[in-house]
């Protein structure tokens, strides 16, 4: 699970999304999870945070649509997702036309790379 040694928690992150991996930070003195990457917990204090791969599953929380001109890469959504960890990111679903992007709907994390970076984005979960 480790993307190399030490560096800032959010150089880190981008690391594991560079390797193809989601990770999030876990308090071990008070179990919760942690986003986005720091070096204390901000629920008790603690400085031992451990990197671990959440489900990658949650919820859309919220979202707005970006307008563009259809030149300029068109419209966009841009999401706010609370994971089943219970920890909210902020970034975009794919897949589904902006305007079909609700709240509630249950989506999957992927990376994918825009350019030369890595990028978290989502899409709508399967149905069973």
């Amino acid at each position: 699970m480790d993307p190399g040694p030490g560096g800032p928690p959010d150089a880190r992150y981008r690391r594991f999304l560079a390797a193809g991996q989601l990770a999030i930070q876990r308090c071990r003195a008070c179990a919760r999870h942690i986003f986005y990457p720091r070096s204390l917990c901000p629920a008790c204090g603690g400085g031992e945070l451990a990197w671990v791969a959440p489900a990658g599953t949650g919820a859309v929380y919220s979202t707005t649509i970006v307008r563009r001109k259809p030149e300029q890469g068109g419209d966009y959504n841009v999401v706010l997702v609370d994971l089943d960890e219970g920890v909210r990111m902020m970034s975009r679903v794919v897949g589904l036309a902006p305007e079909a992007v609700t709240i509630g709907l249950r989506v999957r994390a992927e990376i994918a790379r825009e350019g030369d970076a890595p990028i978290l984005l989502f899409r709508p979960e399967e149905a069973p």
